[in-house]
């Protein structure tokens, strides 16, 4: 029977075992949007639990616990708006039933989808994290004093400028953490930090400037602005545009470094905001339960469109579609009630909905 300090030695060998036998997935920590809200995502122990993270990752948790909670709001940040971008593709973000992959292995291979989510996520990362600092959540950080003077425009850098500087960096360290730990020399890692910056980009490239006027009655005679990340909505249709625009690469040693160029020598090298991907999609037309693909079997589709994404010959792949009939409770009869309200009915109609055969 082993003593009690056999057991204390063999934990961690234990815990480094099923970290070794879980699939290479840098995304796995997106199983935080699983967790309840009332188990802790920080703290020695807490933080060793999280089967999501890699060993590097529990590193972070445990040296940054009071930024946890934020890489769990980003979690769900990344499920919510990978689903929205494409609630009308034939993949369309479906998650697993349970388990650490999220999105099911098809995040393995490294396709544009696998470069969205790597994109959106450390963008995630990012606003989640900024947005704690300026709302005074986080003790090492808050709002970005560095924005001061007077702009060319003329008006007063004031306020409390988002510290996006704090947010870029974290998701430097927690999202970057897998691919560092597997070395720079292989393409994946090569391809999924490229996506990662990418996505942080998107936030930096369309940040904004928000403006409150000071004078008399309103007269702008002083103009003190600062400056705010954009909505999450609009990075994700921004990475949703470049998913569109995404380019394959391969490999290429060049000298004693390797890189990822165009796998089409015609095709100019990506932009550091660009979305590249090494392996070509599969058709997710079929149902693939061991990697994640629910197919498109029963989905909905727009039947009035042939050539947009969401219509039925390119969502429903070969097997065709079917019209039926169904109830939907719409709003009806709305009026403005004064001060200061909308009041409307509930109205049964019945529509025409298309859906995949089976």
């Amino acid at each position: 029977m082993p003593s009690v300090s056999t057991v204390n030695l063999t934990a961690p060998l234990l815990l480094l075992l099923l970290w070794a036998t879980q699939p290479a997935m840098a995304t796995n920590w997106l199983s935080l949007a699983r967790l309840p809200r009332s188990r802790p995502v920080s703290g020695a122990a807490p933080c060793a639990r999280l089967r999501g993270l890699t060993p590097g990752q529990v590193g972070v948790c445990r040296a940054r616990g009071e930024v946890m909670e934020s890489v769990r709001k980003a979690a769900e940040m990344v499920i919510e708006e990978c689903q929205h971008q494409f609630r009308n593709r034939r993949w369309n973000c479906s998650t697993t039933p349970r388990g650490i992959n999220v999105f099911g292995r098809v995040m393995n291979q490294g396709t544009r989808e696998a470069a969205f989510v790597h994109a959106l996520s450390s963008a995630a990362v990012a606003v989640a994290v900024t947005r704690a600092c300026t709302r005074g959540e986080l003790e090492r950080c808050g709002c970005d004093r560095k924005v001061r003077g007077v702009s060319p425009e003329g008006f007063q850098w004031s306020g409390c400028s988002d510290n996006l500087s704090y947010g870029v960096a974290f998701s430097q360290t927690f999202v970057d953490e897998p691919e560092r730990a597997r070395g720079l020399s292989a393409g994946r890692p090569l391809m999924n930090l490229h996506n990662n910056e990418a996505g942080r980009k998107a936030i930096l490239h369309n940040m904004q400037v928000e403006c409150k006027c000071h004078g008399v009655s309103g007269s702008c005679e002083l103009r003190t602005c600062w400056k705010v990340m954009p909505p999450f909505r609009r990075v994700g249709i921004v990475l949703k545009e470049r998913f569109d625009g995404a380019t394959e690469v391969r490999l290429t040693r060049i000298g004693s470094r390797t890189a990822l160029l165009p796998r089409n020598p015609q095709v100019k090298p990506p932009a550091a905001r660009d979305l590249v991907y090494l392996a070509p999609s599969p058709d997710f037309c079929q149902l693939d339960p061991d990697n994640g693909i629910p197919g498109t079997a029963g989905r909905r589709c727009n039947g009035t469109s042939r050539l947009a994404p969401d219509g039925c010959e390119l969502v429903c792949c070969g097997p065709g579609y079917k019209a039926g009939r169904a109830e939907v409770v719409q709003r009806c009869s709305c009026k403005f009630s004064w001060c200061c309200s909308v009041r409307c009915q509930q109205c049964k109609n019945t529509v025409t909905v298309h859906t995949c055969r089976v």
